[in-house]
């Protein structure tokens, strides 16, 4: 994972991406915060002139390797889709979610069957609790990126703040 920032006047060195990437737009004049794109290993972003205003992304770079998802036995449900999820992206490589938290909604306890990279688009405080009744609270700020691993059963509550998060599952 990278991330980018673009000041304003300055312009975005052409790149020929080694991977596969997935960016995440936190701030720009063109970009959406959470707009989310797809560059196929190989491509070269295109060299753009002076920006007109500064740009941060985060780019997600994908390695060769893939992992199949693991088969869900818990009985419960996979963490996405979920209620309030949007998927904004499919393809071979990833599944991209658009994820909100409610003020004092907990999730449903849920199984992460896919390694996933997160990238948070507020400030907010996230408790998980696991089956055994463990619950760990994390604060998370804009822009922040977390890889987290498969294999995992847990519900989540937002406890403080507001958060958005987009979810990179990979395949």
């Amino acid at each position: 994972m990278w991330d980018v920032t673009v000041e304003k006047g300055n312009a975005m060195p052409p790149h020929r991406y080694p991977l596969d990437v997935v960016t995440v737009d936190l701030s720009g004049a063109s970009a959406k915060k959470g707009q989310v794109s797809f560059s196929p290993k190989g491509t070269t972003e295109k060299k753009e002139g002076p920006s007109d205003a500064p740009r941060h992304s985060i780019v997600v770079e994908l390695k060769d390797v893939k992992v199949a998802p693991l088969p869900n036995k818990t009985g419960y449900p996979d963490a996405f889709p979920r209620e309030g999820s949007k998927k904004v992206l499919d393809n071979p490589r990833v599944v991209v979610w658009d994820f909100s938290w409610t003020p004092g909604k907990a999730t449903a306890m849920h199984f992460h069957d896919k390694d996933v990279v997160v990238v948070y688009l507020d400030n907010g405080d996230l408790s998980s609790t696991t089956l055994d009744g463990k619950t760990t609270v994390n604060s998370y700020v804009f822009g922040q990126a977390k890889f987290n691993a498969r294999d995992r059963i847990h519900s989540e509550l937002l406890t403080k703040g507001s958060q958005r998060v987009i979810a990179i599952e990979l395949k």
